[in-house]
């Protein structure tokens, strides 16, 4: 068989539908719309009964909103300018590459500021901007003793997401300007960060699709464990663990639960689960594309009799 050709046994599945250039998550817009309302309808009120005479210190708070959010913003890109080791080609060179890369891929017009700061045990990564200047900031954690990352390729995928965190616009001071008020509505403002985060995420699985494994393991374990996480048993409990208090844990959060984020990464078909979880158990076969599988037993079960002085499993939820 010749370089590049396809085996005789076999066919090359067609990227799936999340699999190729990152979209964005289909709750976004809505959810933005929905937010923005929410917003404008705040102010409004807000507006209306000062001029009534109905005077509150909060009020006046969110009256100077733009100024305090033009404050935070900056204040936020000053602390790693001065505090953060910045990326560059001689300083923490791979990261910085996969900096200039994903800009490069999503047809950025600069090249975003990227920086190192101290993790102390802490997993996480962020991207803002101020004025013109968009950024991003990786916890040390991230990486290994000398600058080099643990695991590469988990690295690449959270510099691709905090890129597109960048490119999809979620970054601006207009959009986080007519959006602060509805941000702080439980269930809206949340569902529209889950929906950015899912979006984030099609740009990292873009930027380094063989990254998504590690980046679970990262996030669910730590540094040091990621390898030990088993991806597809970590996915499958998206649609094993069920009742009231795991719903509304996503509902409430602002990053989808990282088992329904695993499986989102896994089944490329469609856009991850924003309010109920993936009903099916999938095995990817390729491309971003899967296969729906017999549900195997809960990771935990054990055959019965084998726990010792008449141990049982705990009741089902």
């Amino acid at each position: 068989m010749q370089a590049g050709e396809t085996p005789r046994d076999g066919f090359w599945l067609p990227p799936a539908h999340y699999a190729g250039r990152p979209r964005l998550h289909p709750w976004e817009i809505p959810m933005l719309i929905a937010v923005i309302t929410v917003t404008l309808v705040g102010y409004l009120a807000i507006v209306w009964l000062v001029v009534l005479g109905t005077f509150s210190d909060y009020f006046l708070f969110l009256l100077a909103l733009p100024l305090v959010l033009l404050l935070i913003r900056g204040l936020t890109y000053a602390q790693p300018r001065v505090n953060g080791v910045q990326m560059t080609p001689t300083q923490f060179a791979d990261g910085h590459r996969m900096v200039v890369e994903a800009a490069a891929r999503y047809g950025l017009e600069y090249v975003p500021d990227a920086y190192v700061v101290l993790g102390n045990g802490m997993i996480n990564a962020f991207a803002s901007g101020h004025g013109f200047r968009r950024f991003v900031v990786v916890y040390s954690d991230l990486f290994e003793v000398g600058g080099r990352a643990r695991d590469p390729q988990a690295l690449e995928f959270i510099i691709g997401h905090e890129v597109g965190h960048i490119a999809a616009g979620h970054t601006s001071y207009w959009r986080q300007l007519a959006t602060s008020v509805g941000m702080n509505i439980p269930l809206v403002g949340s569902a529209l960060s889950r929906a950015q985060e899912y979006t984030a995420d099609n740009y990292g699985y873009y930027t380094r699709p063989a990254g998504a494994p590690g980046v679970i393991g990262v996030l669910s374990a730590g540094k040091y464990m990621l390898s030990a996480v088993d991806f597809d048993q970590f996915a499958d409990r998206a649609t094993q663990e069920r009742g009231f208090f795991t719903w509304a844990t996503n509902a409430l959060a602002t990053h989808p639960v990282l088992t329904w984020r695993a499986a989102a990464l896994r089944d490329r078909t469609r856009a991850g689960a924003m309010l109920f979880r993936p009903r099916t158990i999938v095995r990817g076969v390729g491309s971003g594309n899967v296969v729906a599988v017999v549900p195997p037993p809960h990771p935990a079960a054990v055959a019965a009799g084998s726990l010792p002085n008449g141990l049982q499993m705990p009741p089902k939820l």
